[in-house]
């Protein structure tokens, strides 16, 4: 099986412009963090990158099925993760999210569980490729989903929790849902809605869900940042204020401008022509992804490629919506673009895995 991988095989065309996002994402770190405390981010942006590249030319070494096969061990050790943070974590801004491991460096099992979970949708959804989609493989896989959603929303951290839906709908779509069972889940999620609302959600995340419909209330208080950002969109136009000139970004009115917000300084320096061209570039991403599951070599393969898709869209989505005001303030990252270890580090592994299954296209 071996002598018919090789790296002539590999997506060179999906990793350049995976490339030219990192390379936005790293000028509009530096120009964020200009004159603020995290100034110098962006060189740790290049080093996660570097080390994300690296990771990734790993992964594509992998045998893939061997990993979807072994699954099972990775989700029990992903789960014990995430219980780890809740008994030894460390609390930042009320959440306890990370683990500290020695030399400073904090690990943030949730956005591994993400790579994992899709991994383990593959594997379930392959084995049932001889027989028609019921309610109770649609139960397993919710309960598989619902247990480490449930370790993250304790911790909380519902941005990354609700990461784990569209993994687990792509699923099922793929996987043959049928439009009776399509209503009964929808009729399910509705039911659920009150009682989630009621004692599922803390305070601070019922303010956040309902804020957004409308920040000009408490544009001081609790809808500041959305505010905040919107009028830095407005303020870019058309060809933006320049280059590390935008007065939302460098007077620090943008909230966490080099994480979350990243977005919105881009829009505000590089105006709708620069915001337009890197969702452009993100299009070709997941356009490109989409074309190598259309050639995977089994359902597994392909199963692994839309989960990615359907992550990295779920991201890009609610990212935007929540810098545009479409979307609630839910502190999801915009991938390769926004600065942050944990997640630059998973979206190459993920890329890694899907090279592993394009680089394999033809063993069979």
């Amino acid at each position: 099986m071996r002598r018919y991988v090789s790296f002539r095989d590999f997506d060179w065309t999906l990793l350049l412009f995976v490339l030219l996002i990192c390379a936005v994402g790293v000028m509009q770190i530096y120009s964020a963090t200009l004159n603020t405390k995290f100034a110098g981010a962006h060189i740790k942006q290049v080093y996660w990158i570097l080390g994300g590249l690296l990771a990734m030319f790993a992964m594509s070494r992998l045998n893939y099925q061997a990993l979807v096969d072994n699954v099972h061990w990775f989700y029990g050790a992903a789960c014990l993760a995430l219980v780890a943070v809740l008994v030894v974590g460390t609390k930042y801004l009320g959440a306890k999210r990370w683990i500290k491991l020695p030399g400073g460096v904090h690990f943030q099992p949730s956005e591994w569980v993400k790579l994992v979970l899709i991994l383990l949708m593959a594997k379930f959804f392959h084995e049932l490729r001889h027989r028609e989609t019921n309610f109770v493989d649609i139960a397993k896989a919710a309960v598989l989903g619902a247990i480490p959603m449930l370790l993250v929303l304790r911790q909380p951290d519902l941005g990354t929790a609700l990461t784990y839906t569209p993994i687990i709908i792509m699923a099922l779509f793929l996987g043959g849902l049928q439009f009776k069972h399509a209503i009964v889940i929808v009729a399910i999620a509705a039911a659920l809605v009150v009682p989630v609302w009621r004692y599922g959600l803390k305070d601070y995340q019922k303010h956040r869900l309902t804020t957004f419909m409308n920040p000009e209330a408490d544009t001081q208080g609790k809808g500041y940042q959305s505010s905040q950002s919107i009028i830095a969109v407005g303020a870019g136009g058309i060809w933006g204020k320049g280059f590390a000139k935008g007065t939302q970004t460098q007077n620090s009115f943008v909230p966490i401008p080099q994480t979350d917000f990243i977005f919105a300084t881009l829009a505000e320096e590089q105006g709708f022509v620069g915001a337009v061209g890197v969702l452009l570039l993100y299009f070709v991403v997941l356009m490109r992804l989409i074309a190598n599951a259309q050639t995977a070599p089994d359902r597994a393969g392909a199963f692994v490629i839309m989960g990615v898709v359907a992550v990295l869209t779920f991201h890009i989505l609610v990212n935007v919506g929540m810098v545009v005001g479409f979307m609630p303030v839910t502190g999801i990252p915009l991938p390769l673009l926004s600065y942050g270890g944990s997640s630059i580090l998973f979206t190459f592994l993920a890329l890694g895995i899907v090279m592993n299954i394009r680089m394999r296209r033809f063993v069979n």
